[in-house]
């Protein structure tokens, strides 16, 4: 069993910058790959970023790429998303999940644990 806890959410402005943070507790961390994933209101939630175990693979949801970096400390047990040039369509609830999938996935279904989530408001 994981347990996740996001945090990093807030208010910015149009252009501004966050750092979601995600500290997992219970099982080694570092046995999972990491994904965030996002769910505006009346949307689906969809795959924004995914990191392998080790944290040398990452990759991206187009609409993020050169805005948005994904890394994990496994030393901390922590996944971190910096969000830059943020804008308003990044609003929604974003939420970190783990998965056993070697190299990581954009598929939500197969991430086997999530966090709670953090909301994330970019105002124009």
């Amino acid at each position: 069993q994981v347990q996740l806890d996001e945090s990093g959410g807030g208010l910015v402005q149009a252009g501004g910058s966050l750092r979601l943070s995600c500290a997992a507790s219970g099982r080694t961390f570092s046995g999972y790959a990491t994904g965030w994933f996002r769910q505006a209101p009346a949307k689906e939630r969809e795959f924004v970023a995914a990191i392998n175990r080790s944290g040398g693979f990452t990759y991206y949801v187009d609409s993020v790429k050169g805005r948005f970096t994904i890394s994990r400390d496994n030393a901390k047990n922590t996944v971190y998303l910096q969000m830059n040039s943020l804008k308003p369509e990044d609003t929604a609830v974003y939420y970190c999940a783990a998965s056993t999938v070697v190299g990581g996935t954009r598929n939500q279904y197969e991430y086997d644990y999530w966090g709670q989530g953090t909301q994330v408001t970019v105002s124009s």
